[in-house]
């Protein structure tokens, strides 16, 4: 029997795709996203870049911590984030309640409600410094002719002050965190409410085993936006107290204001990089707890 012997075949390489460049439309999608981009490097990614250059002295935080405006500075930050913000959130819960009632002369309230948060910072902290001069201001002309006495100095004592900011503050922003827990309450089915009606609940264990499991995220979450908000919120101290008296009221947000007016670029500059070690945790968890 015979036998045929076959060429041999060399294998064959295996097809590579040839490298193409930018489709059409990829080539516009970089054209249009190259100004953004370019804007971000800019107005962003340089300024905190050069802003970190600027801080990398230690000697900066030694001068930083010597000084002890800086001491009350950290001290007047922590009693406005404990007390101001935990006040602001708890009437703004308790606010979110009334206002979804359907009446129409809360409707006309909340109108008014909101006007603090929609008007400018500057002239709505200014004029309630003005009424709270001492000698011509509204709030001691009215304590004077209702009591016959001299009303209290309220900007020159650094704890009442300090609560003048805070209530301040709260004033000016407890509208549109009222405004987020009136959007989280309307998304609770009525349907909950009156089976709780039927099996007799009262307002409080409505409030308990209803609305605060179905708000608690929501409140967190808005809770840790505040707190960050708020650390770079200058305007309730710097248009109101202007860190007075005595740099006494200074927060770490009007701290570096003050120190860019002395041209003490580093350490205005140090003190932000001081006060990312507020932030970041509170950053990490806010986005950790958005994630799941």
């Amino acid at each position: 029997m015979s036998t045929i012997a076959l060429p041999k075949v060399e294998p064959l390489d295996p097809i590579r795709p040839k490298r193409r460049g930018l489709s059409p439309w990829q080539v516009w999608g970089v054209a249009l996203l190259a100004p953004y981009i370019l804007v971000f490097a800019v107005f962003v990614v340089y300024p905190v870049a050069y802003g970190f250059w600027l801080a990398r002295d230690p000697q900066s935080y030694v001068r930083l911590f010597d000084d002890p405006v800086f001491a009350g500075a950290v001290v007047n930050t922590l009693v406005f984030l404990i007390i101001g913000i935990n006040v602001k959130m708890l009437v703004a819960l308790f606010l979110s309640g009334f206002f979804v009632n359907t009446r129409p002369w809360i409707k006309w309230l909340s109108i008014l409600f909101i006007l603090p948060w929609a008007v400018p910072s500057i002239p709505t902290i200014l004029s309630v410094r003005f009424m709270l001069n001492p000698e011509w201001g509204l709030v001691n002309q009215v304590i004077f002719r209702l009591t016959a006495a001299d009303g209290p100095n309220w900007l020159n004592d650094r704890w009442l002050a300090l609560t003048m900011a805070i209530l301040v503050h709260v004033w000016k922003s407890l509208p549109f965190w009222t405004m987020i827990l009136i959007a989280g309450r309307l998304t609770i089915p009525p349907e909950l409410y009156e089976a709780a009606s039927v099996d007799g609940a009262s307002k409080w264990q409505k409030f308990r085993f209803v609305t605060w499991p179905s708000l608690a995220t929501l409140y967190l979450t808005s809770t840790i936006l505040s707190m960050i908000w708020t650390l770079g919120d200058f305007n309730s101290v710097y248009l109101l107290t202007g860190g007075g008296p005595a740099d006494l009221t200074h927060v770490l947000a009007t701290l570096g204001i003050r120190y860019l007016r002395l041209d003490q670029v580093d350490l205005a500059m140090a003190t932000i990089v001081v006060a990312m070690p507020f932030v970041l945790p509170l950053m990490y968890f806010m986005m950790k707890r958005l994630s799941k």
